[in-house]
């Protein structure tokens, strides 16, 4: 059986918690040294070099789509590629596949090369692992949590189960976890190998937790929408913020959520200081 089938509800709340961008302040050394550059060396695409990295950069880093699947980043960073510099090779089918699919992972990719036979999704595989090397490559000192995450981890766990919901490499992110000490706070690790995180969140759901004791912390458009999805509420870290919104988190908003004051105006409130911020 797998952790989630196993994972059984003991608190009356739960808080899912995304990691890169959100938790750890990882998100943008791993895009500037690793995703960006493994996907010009794939796919050859040094003549054009600075055009795609400032364009992944854009798609992953500074704009609504921050925070996507790194299979779903890559499918419109390819197809800008493919419109604006150069042929790329089986660009439609990969991005219908990753506009469809439920599962975005190495695991899933690779399936669909064996049935498909279609040469992208093997070099999307050897993209994917490539990056995942480089990132455990990084230096150990680029890689840590954002001021206040353990004290805020440590804090929620007292009053709730504790998810991690990434769409992240799962290695990645519990080797992350773990060297901070913060996977003692954990009750569950959902990453891109389980599914979509509006899926993890479903099936969090379906544990017995009442929608509105369910909070979904981010930093990206998609860590909403999967709340949304679910009826569940949302917690916006603020890019560039990021020390700042887990005080206000461990201060006011998580105090709000355990008391039922939180959705509504509070919640609105908030939504709306996170999109301004990303605009």
């Amino acid at each position: 059986m797998s952790e989630l089938e196993l994972f059984l509800k003991r608190k009356e709340f739960l808080v899912c918690i995304d990691s890169d961008g959100c938790a750890m302040d990882t998100m943008d050394c791993k895009h500037f040294r690793c995703f960006g550059p493994c996907a010009v060396e794939e796919w050859k695409l040094e003549p054009w070099k600075k055009e795609v990295l400032d364009y992944w950069n854009q798609v992953n880093l500074y704009t609504m789509t921050r925070g996507a699947n790194r299979f779903l980043a890559l499918s419109m960073v390819l197809e800008w590629v493919h419109d604006n510099c150069g042929e790329i090779e089986g660009v439609k089918v990969f991005s219908e596949w990753a506009k469809e699919a439920r599962e975005l992972s190495n695991t899933s990719v690779k399936s669909q090369y064996e049935k498909t036979g279609e040469k992208i999704f093997y070099k999307a595989l050897c993209w994917s692992q490539a990056v995942n090397l480089s990132i455990l490559d990084l230096p150990e000192e680029l890689k840590k949590p954002f001021d206040g995450v353990k004290e805020g981890v440590e804090m929620l766990h007292g009053q709730a189960d504790v998810a991690i919901v990434s769409s992240a490499n799962r290695e990645a992110v519990v080797e992350e976890w773990e060297r901070f000490s913060l996977m003692g706070w954990v009750d569950l690790c959902l990453t891109q190998t389980e599914g979509s995180k509006a899926w993890c969140i479903g099936e969090m759901v379906k544990k017995g937790y009442t929608p509105s004791h369910v909070l979904m912390i981010g930093d990206a458009p998609g860590d909403e929408r999967a709340a949304a999805q679910n009826g569940v509420l949302f917690y916006p870290i603020l890019v560039k913020q990021e020390a700042k919104s887990w005080r206000r988190l461990v201060q006011e908003a998580f105090p709000r959520f355990l008391e039922g004051s939180y959705e509504g105006a509070y919640e609105a409130k908030l939504k709306q200081e996170f999109l301004e911020n990303l605009s």
